[in-house]
């Protein structure tokens, strides 16, 4: 289809050559990032180097009593439950939601999701730009596979985590906050 000039939007631009198809296989790919952080298992499935900056796909296994801390970040955040349930604080007001739901965390809203349930949860995260995956790998520790327990953290290697996640945050555009 060739460009109007007299149209109002400009033409699309030219394909990238230097961008590939990027495809992963989660549960057999072993060279994917595993990342053990806050007792869940964070694997990163596209990585911003892959959409250029645009976004990242994670694929989270979410163990009983698995989640992060509150915490607001200024880029948006989508979570597709796959398996299970999780419960969402948003703003103040919990919910439960279940596999088949999709949950969209503006940027800049306090938010935590939280596994209250009795068995593991899976959910694709979708955060847009990119760079939370660069966040999980700073700070969390590799594991073998997607489902791979993080290994138990004393109380040393647990202030010092929490010291690390919290000197880093502002690079990644995170607030830790007390409660929401």
């Amino acid at each position: 289809m060739e460009h109007n000039p007299n149209s109002q939007h400009p033409p699309l631009p030219p394909d990238d050559m230097r961008r590939n198809l990027t495809y992963s296989e989660p549960n057999t790919d072993q060279s994917l990032p595993h990342i053990g952080m806050v007792g869940d298992t964070y694997t990163i499935t596209v990585s911003g180097d892959d959409t250029a900056g645009r976004f990242c796909v994670i694929d989270m296994h979410v163990p009983p009593g698995g989640g992060p801390s509150p915490h607001r970040h200024d880029f948006e955040e989508t979570f597709i439950i796959l398996e299970g349930e999780i419960e969402v604080a948003f703003r103040g007001k919990k919910s439960i939601v279940k596999a088949g739901t999709t949950v969209n965390i503006p940027s800049n809203a306090p938010h935590q999701f939280h596994n209250a349930s009795a068995n593991a949860a899976r959910l694709l995260c979708i955060c847009s730009p990119a760079g939370q995956e660069n966040f999980f790998q700073q700070v969390g520790v590799p594991v073998a596979t997607r489902t791979t327990t993080p290994p138990k953290l004393n109380k040393e290697q647990q202030e010092q985590f929490i010291e690390k996640a919290k000197a880093l945050a502002p690079t990644y555009r995170t607030e830790f906050l007390k409660e929401i």
